[in-house]
């Protein structure tokens, strides 16, 4: 019989509010990092076509790691390695551990051999709209194959983190992308110049950046895994009973766990035939989504995993139920003000955050439209983080799938619909059209402001998602809503249109923001910011919320 783990049976942090408080801490400390790395992007490259290649080239390898940090592969190991720790010994675990780290390797290393040889050719099904055959294509294509390493490392880096995650070691995992946006910067400041003063487009060295960041993120991990006693000696595992369950539970959920991001894709694919720029602003409008959506929502769905996986394992289900119900209203209790503070400020915080340099007032306007149709969703895309893990903690992989289908068809659904109408409603539209000789790709390319289509299509696909997964949660009768909810949406309600209030009286004296000087807007924006919290913090606080409330 194996020896018991000792690391399992190391006292658990108290309450997953304090566990989501340690990830969401560093993940801040992640967020602020990246949002001086968006703003180095901003000032040293604008939004040009040079720009919108890496984005979309290292859009292809970041794919990957939202399957493995916050979908498919945590949602399918986490579950199994809690079930490893309660029922079997130490000894257990680390043969779990060395066999899916060797089986994970060895598929990676043919993917990226794959991807790197093949990148000529795959770049094209990305960005059809660049032209394989043009600059800006063989650059993309150039620059697929520096980044897809990425994938490689940052996938360990996720199983590592997993790991980590599994004992209650929250900060670690979450603090590691500090490494990568720290390696982008340099890049983007130090190596930029020298590739350009050697004759190289400088935006290659973020290409660089992004494959010094993976080995950086990896590293980082591996001393705490070893003070576990986990870690891994990679060796082939797929008859290994656990790595067959992993698998198997990971096939459905690689398209169930990242339904965004599938629709981020396809839409990208669209983007490349619009005016250039297009893509970029799409990137940073999913920057700003990142703050509530990496700060909060993926700190409660990696939190509330293990523990929904373990209440499930030990036969819980009220346990089950209150977990549920405590990270519903979290979400809502985050999402509602970071939805209503992203529309009402959107130029705002675009102009202060990235109008510096070549990054110029149009361009603010341009991301402007898209963030404020995007973040409608932000509600949500946090539920679903929440709804996900309830079914994957319960090793129902298929739900998630038939919601993720009916998602992504929703959503090129909802881009065809908004595309069409904007080309056959409006002047603009229907001038473009004749431009182009009736071709309703090219007719795109010449109207400003196209992308928003693209992202107010996800926002609905991300609403799509949710409510078909709620829908499936209450069918399967694992969650009970619990009781006090009417009062919660009344003082939710009341609080949100507190902040809507003292946000547009203050804007309303506020305007032009894209022509202050920058110091000019950071106060500014500080007041707005700090007005619309404090005004959404006084109300829940009138209303007799406290922060014991929260607990779980």
């Amino acid at each position: 019989m194996s020896a018991p783990d000792p690391a399992a049976a190391a006292p658990r942090r108290t309450g997953l509010l304090r566990s989501t408080a340690v990830f969401s801490a560093m993940t801040f400390l992640s967020r602020v990092s990246g949002l001086v790395r968006d703003q180095v992007y901003a000032a040293v490259f604008g939004a040009s076509p040079a720009m919108d290649a890496f984005v979309v080239a290292f859009r292809i390898p970041n794919f990957m790691r939202r399957l493995s940090a916050e979908g498919s592969f945590s949602m399918a190991f986490v579950p199994v390695l809690a079930e490893y720790k309660s029922r079997h010994g130490h000894d257990a675990v680390k043969e779990l551990v060395d066999r899916v780290a060797g089986t994970l390797t060895a598929f990676l290393l043919v993917l990226t051999a794959a991807a790197v040889l093949l990148a000529p050719w795959i770049m094209p099904l990305f960005a059809p709209g660049f032209g394989a055959d043009t600059g800006q294509g063989q650059l993309a294509a150039e620059m697929l194959r520096i980044t897809f390493p990425y994938a490689l490392f940052i996938s360990l880096a996720s199983l590592a983190g997993g790991i980590l995650n599994s004992y209650d070691r929250f900060a670690i995992p979450a603090l590691s992308p500090v490494l990568m946006n720290l390696s982008m910067i340099a890049a983007a400041l130090c190596l930029a110049p020298l590739m350009q003063s050697w004759g190289y487009n400088p935006v290659l060295a973020l290409a660089w950046g992004v494959f010094a960041a993976g080995i950086l993120q990896l590293g980082f991990q591996l001393p705490s895994l070893a003070r576990l006693g986990l870690l891994p000696r990679p060796r082939w595992g797929v008859a290994h009973a656990g790595v067959r369950r992993i698998m198997k539970l990971m096939v459905p959920t690689l398209f169930g766990a990242s339904v965004a991001q599938v629709n981020l894709l396809l839409n990208t694919i669209m983007a490349s035939f619009l005016i250039g720029g297009s893509v970029t602003w799409l990137y940073y409008t999913d920057r700003l989504l990142e703050f509530p959506l990496g700060m909060f929502g993926v700190a409660i769905g990696t939190v509330i995993l293990p523990h929904l996986s373990s209440r499930h394992a030990s036969t819980d289900p009220q346990g089950f139920s209150k977990a549920l119900d405590w990270g519903f209203r979290l979400c809502l209790l985050i999402g509602v003000p970071a939805c209503l503070g992203l529309v009402l400020c959107a130029e705002p915080l675009i102009a202060t955050l990235f109008q510096h340099g070549n990054f110029v007032a149009h361009d603010t306007a341009m991301a402007r439209l898209s963030l404020v149709a995007q973040a409608t969703a932000v509600p949500a895309f946090l539920l679903v983080k929440v709804l996900a893990p309830a079914f994957y903690s319960r090793q129902d992989t298929k739900t998630p799938v038939k919601a993720a289908v009916v998602s992504v068809a929703g959503n090129i659904l909802f881009t065809a619909l908004l595309m069409l109408g904007l080309l056959l409603l409006t002047g603009i539209g229907r001038e473009a059209m004749d431009a182009s000789g009736g071709n309703p790709f090219k007719a795109l390319g010449r109207i400003p402001g196209a992308h928003a289509c693209l992202a107010l299509a996800i926002a609905l696909a991300g609403w799509l998602n949710a409510i078909q997964l709620w829908w499936y949660l209450r069918r399967a009768a694992v969650y009970a809503v619990q009781p006090g909810w009417k009062t919660f949406l009344r003082q939710l309600a009341f609080a949100a249109a507190a902040l809507v209030a003292v946000v547009m009286a203050i804007l309303w004296q506020w305007q032009d923001w894209t022509t202050w000087p920058w110091w000019e807007r950071i106060w500014r924006l500080a007041v707005v910011v700090g007005a619309g919290a404090l005004a959404y913090g006084a109300a829940l606080w009138l209303q007799g919320i406290r922060p014991r409330h929260l607990r779980h």
